[in-house]
């Protein structure tokens, strides 16, 4: 049974520790504000109180390679150790979250609770190096590690998830969100290919102002994903099929992290993968075809990557 939970962190611009752990443990609203994260206080402060925790679960253990990052973090979200040698979790937590998105660190941060059988959510994306990714494998498939954008469980898609058909035969997918196609392009591929019932084929970069994706699929469907670097917009997903379309703006990011904890918490009460490893494992060949035809080798299919 999970009850104390160690959370490690964090990266520049990402606030998944302050965001995660406050809606496990709670939060001093204020201290959320002198933390740097004014916009995630905003999204917590709409949210009704029952909608906090998870039974006895609590984030006791919190490190950062920043001491006054962990410091803050544990002030804000009520978090009562603090710890300065991250090796020193291990014999004091039940699962361990990763809220960094910088892939390079991934490994690094979780061989340490992984190898001592501590279940391990790592943020997205898991990795997108071949030999990362075949050192990863195991744990997924034995329930003991889970990777995602939690786009997965965005509320706004939840009747795309539930039946992607409700649009008759699907012709084209459009994506679009901010920041790099790594970093960020990960959010809208989750959000989309674990439910659509055909598979991806391929993926082209097309040259632009931006970072432009062309993802083929099985069934000749056409997935459109454009991250586009600092310029301030929503996540964006148009879908055109032949019985209806719809325009979606993806922005409760409470209701997905909420939903993300609960099927990590699950998957530890189960012993079971919350999500296929096969999915999560496509999701990083789409990243890594996407990478390698950006890098000139023109249309590049997931079956050209081998794991």
């Amino acid at each position: 049974m999970v009850k104390n939970v160690g959370i490690v962190g964090y990266n520049k611009g990402n606030g998944h520790p302050f965001s995660f752990s406050a809606i496990i443990n709670g939060y001093a609203p204020s201290l959320i504000t002198s933390a740097g994260w004014e916009v995630i206080r905003n999204y917590l402060d709409r949210r009704d109180l029952s909608e906090f925790g998870f039974g006895n679960i609590k984030v006791t253990h919190a490190w950062t390679q920043d001491p006054l990052t962990t410091k803050q973090l544990c002030k804000a979200c009520f978090i009562p150790n603090a710890i300065t040698n991250i090796e020193d979790m291990c014999n004091e937590v039940d699962a361990v979250i990763i809220a960094r998105d910088d892939f390079e660190c991934h490994k690094s941060l979780s061989a340490h609770f992984l190898e001592k059988d501590i279940p391990v959510f790592i943020d997205k994306p898991l990795s997108v190096k071949e030999e990362e990714l075949k050192y990863f494998t195991p744990f997924l498939m034995h329930g003991k590690l889970m990777s995602c954008s939690s786009m997965r469980f965005a509320r706004e898609l939840d009747s795309y998830h539930s039946d992607p058909l409700i649009y008759g035969k699907l012709h084209l997918i459009r994506a679009a969100g901010p920041l790099s196609w790594v970093k960020y392009g990960i959010h809208l591929l989750e959000a989309i290919i674990p439910f659509y019932p055909s598979e991806p084929l391929s993926v082209l970069y097309h040259s632009s102002t931006h970072d432009s994706y062309i993802i083929r699929f099985k069934d000749h469907t056409t997935l459109l994903v454009n991250t586009l670097g600092n310029l301030k917009v929503p996540f964006l997903i148009d879908f055109f099929g032949e019985k209806t379309h719809s325009q979606t703006i993806i922005n409760d990011n409470f209701s997905m992290f909420r939903r993300t904890l609960w099927h990590f918490f699950k998957s530890i009460e189960t012993k079971k993968p919350e999500i296929s490893p096969a999915s999560t494992l496509t999701l990083m060949k789409v990243l890594m075809a996407g990478t390698q035809s950006k890098a000139g080798k023109g249309e590049v299919y997931l079956d050209e990557i081998v794991i």
